[in-house]
């Protein structure tokens, strides 16, 4: 009897130790599947970032964009962008044409040359030393100063021949557009001639001069192109009373790597003034030695009657002071 009450005793012991057992299995069973719900559900969740609670999938999603705007901000910028270097020296010889553009502000540029002409109907040859001062007052007004240093001319008929300092002109130039990809560059200018030349020796008319002119200028590649239209209010030599007339001249020019430069020009006025009346084709050969010294020479031909038939012409042009700056 007491053996069979123990062992009851040991069977209610296992039975008891089993069904716990089985609670504890059961219980972590069930914690085992409530923490890997919360796993599934914390990666499902969009990862943030802790500096600013914005979501790290928008950031990397949105970063192209970001960096392209950033870019675009700083070409936009003062600092991103890379203007053009202005041109220490514009040379305004040697064709009929000057560029619209000006060249760097504050500086003192001068043009010194000779230019001679032959066989036109009334002179066997005309000879003169041109001289032109220029100062870039600002990167948009020119102030210019021209001189025939000395002017001879031998008549044709008589061969006689007269030798004197020829007229003076002054006048300005204002840069009202500068070249960009939509519209070319666009200036005024006005001269008047100052009657130094000697009418007595039929150097000079003794009158007074006006010309108003409107320029254009673009850059196609490498090449510069010019064109420049002129409004001529001149006093007339043999009596009272004024005339008018036009000019009009285009050119071309480009230069190229080892500094030599290239330049036409067809030009064509109706009255006298720099040069006689009458249409010319113009070529040179530049060439630069370095931004503050340029040199030039060519021939200029004679495509109407009245025009001198050939015409031969050198100089230079040259930056002597950079009163704004330091001359770098």
């Amino acid at each position: 009897m007491g053996n069979i009450n123990g062992l009851r005793n040991v069977r209610s012991r296992s039975a008891h130790h089993g069904s716990c057992r089985r609670s504890l299995g059961f219980t972590l069973l069930v914690l085992a599947l409530v923490s890997n719900a919360r796993a599934q559900q914390q990666f499902n969740l969009p990862v943030t970032n802790s500096l600013k609670d914005v979501p790290a999938t928008d950031i990397l999603k949105d970063a192209p964009a970001r960096k392209a705007a950033i870019s675009n901000a700083l070409a936009a910028s003062p600092q991103g962008s890379q203007p053009e270097e202005e041109d220490f020296i514009k040379p305004g010889r040697p064709g009929v044409a000057n560029p619209a553009e000006i060249h760097k502000a504050g500086v003192l540029q001068v043009g010194y040359g000779y230019d001679a002409n032959f066989r036109s109907q009334e002179l066997h040859t005309e000879q003169t030393g041109p001289f032109a001062l220029r100062f870039a007052a600002t990167s948009r007004l020119l102030l210019e100063l021209d001189l025939d240093t000395f002017k001879s001319e031998t008549d044709e008929a008589t061969r006689m021949r007269e030798t004197g300092i020829g007229d003076a002109r002054v006048g300005l130039q204002v840069v009202a557009l500068k070249d960009t990809a939509q519209h070319p560059a666009l200036a005024f200018a006005y001269y008047v001639k100052l009657p130094t030349a000697s009418k007595e020796k039929g150097l000079g008319t003794g009158r007074y001069d006006h010309t108003f002119v409107f320029l254009l200028s673009k850059k196609v590649g490498e090449v510069d192109f010019d064109f420049n239209g002129a409004y001529l209010n001149l006093g007339r030599e043999d009596g009272a009373g004024r005339e008018s007339g036009g000019q009009a001249a285009f050119s071309f020019s480009r230069e190229f790597e080892n500094n030599f430069g290239l330049q036409g020009e067809l030009s064509g006025q109706s009255l006298d003034e720099a040069q006689p009346r009458g249409v010319y084709a113009l070529t040179a050969v530049t060439y630069k030695v370095n931004r503050r010294l340029q040199f030039d020479g060519g021939l200029r031909f004679g495509l109407t009657s009245d025009a001198p038939r050939v015409g031969v012409f050198a100089g230079m042009t040259v930056g002597v002071a950079d009163l704004f700056g330091k001359g770098k």
